[in-house]
């Protein structure tokens, strides 16, 4: 069998920014492709928004098995009024109810000094709830405060188990006062989750970013 010898001029071999070099069927055979086990899926921008929804299949979103865990990030999200920041799944119809047990633990800090929380927070966790599952705690408007935070969603196309997430979330209260509040819990359904929706409790998200991310190989 008879070897072909290439050219080296005839390979492009300059990678993109934060890529690395893959194979394809190309004629140099070679592509650029993504490094990192941390894929950016999508990034949504809130401006006066009743909420933000990463469905699957939708404005290129993917949350099914591709990845085995998906992370949202919260960045600089500033509230409309005062109120929680939450969170909701959906499971296969279009709205946005999915049945969920969950725990919300809570520690706070006032400006003044004047006063110091550390509780499980039994008012903000659900027991087979469909409703929206507070993912912050009370958040105030002032023009420096925001919320930022992350959640973790483990294999939310899988039909045999539960559906467990972590989330965590930190900003500034209306009292004013620093918090730090720790949400964890499952989607008590059998079927996948195939979107998640952010909003406030009451009021819109006046602004922030919303970041999905799929992590390979885990």
């Amino acid at each position: 069998m008879a070897l072909t010898k290439f050219n080296y001029n005839s390979f492009d071999v300059t990678p993109a920014a934060s890529k690395a070099l893959g194979f394809n069927s190309g004629a140099n055979g070679l592509t650029s492709i993504s490094s990192s086990s941390m894929v950016l899926i999508k990034s949504q921008t809130a401006s006066s928004s009743a909420n933000i929804t990463f469905a699957h299949g939708t404005s290129d979103v993917v949350l099914d098995s591709t990845y085995p865990i998906y992370l949202f990030k919260f960045i600089n999200i500033h509230p409309s009024a005062n109120a929680y920041f939450s969170m909701n799944g959906r499971d296969g119809s279009t709205s946005y109810d999915a049945t969920k047990t969950t725990t919300f633990f809570n520690a706070q800090h006032f400006e003044n000094d004047t006063s110091t929380v550390l509780e499980y927070d039994t008012s903000r966790d659900l027991a087979q709830g469909t409703g929206i599952q507070h993912s912050s705690t009370y958040a105030g408007t002032g023009n420096d405060e925001s919320i930022n935070g992350e959640m973790w969603l483990f294999s939310p196309s899988n039909t045999t188990f539960v559906k467990h997430f972590i989330i965590r979330t930190c900003g500034v209260t209306n009292n004013p006062a620093s918090f730090d509040s720790y949400i964890s819990g499952y989607f008590n359904v059998t079927a996948a989750i195939d979107g998640v929706q952010f909003s406030m409790s009451s009021g819109n998200l006046d602004a922030g970013t919303l970041k999905l991310y799929g992590i390979k190989d885990s």
